[in-house]
């Protein structure tokens, strides 16, 4: 056979394989958009034009994983972003703030991510409604804030809670209790979108219900969704034609997003003239932080990767401390007429993520989601500013509840800030065992908090408990062994200390 016949006929496979995949592709598709048809016709009259924004937009997102092949990003083509790109807060907050702050305030809608479930701590419904601080939840502590501004100055910032169908109806429950704050309170609902099956990729549901053998069927797909989402609600229009420009999104768990009137002051007041569109709140990165998304300058743009994104091959260069040393908060400043803009124009590109989970049958599936902040690399003349570490204090689980809730921080109006009383700035790293894992174990297990102004270090394992006014200071590891109990005595002070083996404190 001649050379040629041999490399036409190896074009031909390879140009064969990729059509064969083609119409794989295709097909699947259809596959899809059939099942997806089969559980619209299933959807109340009353839900049928909402079912559909969800499901067409479910599809557009399938499309495009079909699309996508390996990792999103070539790292080639990663640099670090210019210098200019990431300020520094210090240079921001010198800039000072206007004559009149309610002028500006008065331009801004907070944005508060609300779709997540306590379940990781232990909690039955939204997480927001856990308490925190002095009987104070998450949501309590949002509205003491944004109402205490709205007092100070006059003005009327709004506060909006984007829920999913796990949290929206125990959320709007709780908002009468809002009624006669000075805040006004709008809700709106993320999409809802099918899992699909690992395997088939087809969906899991049958039928639009989300209650019975569907509970696990459906799932919210990330908070990329805002954008989609926000719009579709009307809540977009509504707030644009209020002469409303800004909005401040974050995670209801950060306690430390609360809105900072130097960065609303310079969003409003651009430097050079050029209206920014879009400012992520970024931080330096320690050692607990290396799995953070990173800033980078990618194709002329800056651009937000997250470790899912990077190859293989350079996940431990992505975790380097010294080379990304910055990581993003989830502390958002969005300019509304630029989502607007964008959405318009199906312009806003975002990463897909894919999550993959295993159901409580054992049938594994996967979801396609997508992240608020990867849609930087949309907006024009986008921003990073480098914040202190006190703007990130997020609660995932009950070690960082210990911390808010102890004599390190100190509540005013809604805000929680770091005691004078402490000499370091630093927040101690606090590990509490499995047995500490539900808030309503951790909460039997201290009689009342420990005074942690003078921790470093705090390690507990084991079946442990601690008993009224106990002081914990330096570096103080208790480990109690399979079977062994210790009880932590009243008024006592540990410093430096390992406490192990058993240690019980009997009434008598």
């Amino acid at each position: 056979m001649s050379r040629f016949v041999q490399d036409l006929s190896k074009a031909m496979s390879q140009d064969g394989a990729s059509q064969f995949q083609e119409v794989i592709r295709q097909e699947l598709e259809l596959s899809v958009k059939k099942e997806l048809e089969k559980i619209l016709i299933t959807a109340p009259s009353h839900e049928f034009e909402h079912t559909k924004k969800d499901l067409d937009g479910f599809r557009k997102l399938f499309h495009r994983f079909l699309q996508e092949k390996g990792p999103s990003v070539d790292w080639g083509k990663i640099q670090r972003p210019p210098e200019d790109s990431i300020q520094p807060y210090e240079k921001i907050k010198a800039r000072g703030l206007p004559d009149n702050v309610s002028s500006v305030l008065n331009k801004l809608v907070v944005v508060k991510l609300n779709g997540g479930l306590g379940t990781s701590m232990g909690c039955k419904g939204p997480k927001s409604l856990i308490g925190v601080r002095n009987e104070n939840t998450f949501l309590d502590l949002t509205v003491q804030q944004i109402e205490h501004l709205n007092k100070t100055y006059n003005t009327d910032v709004p506060l909006v809670l984007m829920n999913s169908f796990n949290t929206d109806e125990d959320t709007k429950k709780i908002l009468q209790k809002y009624s006669h704050c000075r805040v006004k309170i709008y809700t709106f609902n993320q999409s809802r979108y099918p899992r699909i099956n690992k395997e088939s990729l087809l969906p899991v549901a049958k039928d639009v219900s989300y209650s019975g053998e569907n509970t696990e069927a459906w799932y919210p797909p990330g908070h990329g969704d805002i954008y989609a989402s926000f719009y579709n609600s009307g809540l977009l229009d509504i707030f644009i034609g209020e002469g409303k420009e800004y909005i401040f999104v974050s995670n209801i768990d950060n306690l430390g997003a609360t809105v900072d009137l130097y960065i609303l002051n310079h969003l409003m007041n651009p430097p050079n003239g050029k209206p920014c569109e879009f400012v992520m709140e970024v931080t330096n990165k320690t050692r607990a932080d290396v799995k953070g998304g990173t800033l980078t300058q990618y194709e002329g743009k800056l651009r937000l990767v997250e470790i899912a994104q990077v190859p293989k091959a350079h996940v431990d260069e992505f975790k380097s401390v010294s080379k990304f040393k910055i990581f993003n908060t989830n502390n958002l400043w969005i300019s509304l007429a630029a989502v607007k803009r964008l959405q318009e124009k199906n312009a806003i590109d975002m990463e897909i993520i894919v999550n993959p989970k295993t159901l409580d049958g054992g049938l594994n599936v996967i979801q396609l989601e997508t992240a608020v902040g990867a849609a930087i690399k949309s907006f024009e003349n986008s921003l990073g500013i480098n914040v202190p570490r006190s703007r990130f204090l997020p609660v995932k689980t009950t070690s960082d509840l210990l911390l808010v809730m102890s004599n390190l921080y100190s509540l005013n109006a809604g805000s929680l800030t770091m005691s004078e009383k402490r000499e370091f700035p630093t927040v101690p790293l606090v590990k509490l065992g499995s047995s500490f894992t539900k808030v309503q174990d951790y909460l039997r297990r201290f009689e009342s908090i420990p005074d942690m102004l003078e921790l470093d270090h705090l390690t507990v394992s084991g079946d442990v408990t601690f008993g009224k006014h106990v002081s914990l200071k330096g570096t103080v590891i208790i480990i109690a062994n399979h079977g062994d109990r210790i009880d932590i005595p009243p008024g006592a002070v540990l410093e430096n200390k390992i406490v192990s083996g058993n240690l019980r404190i009997l009434d008598h």
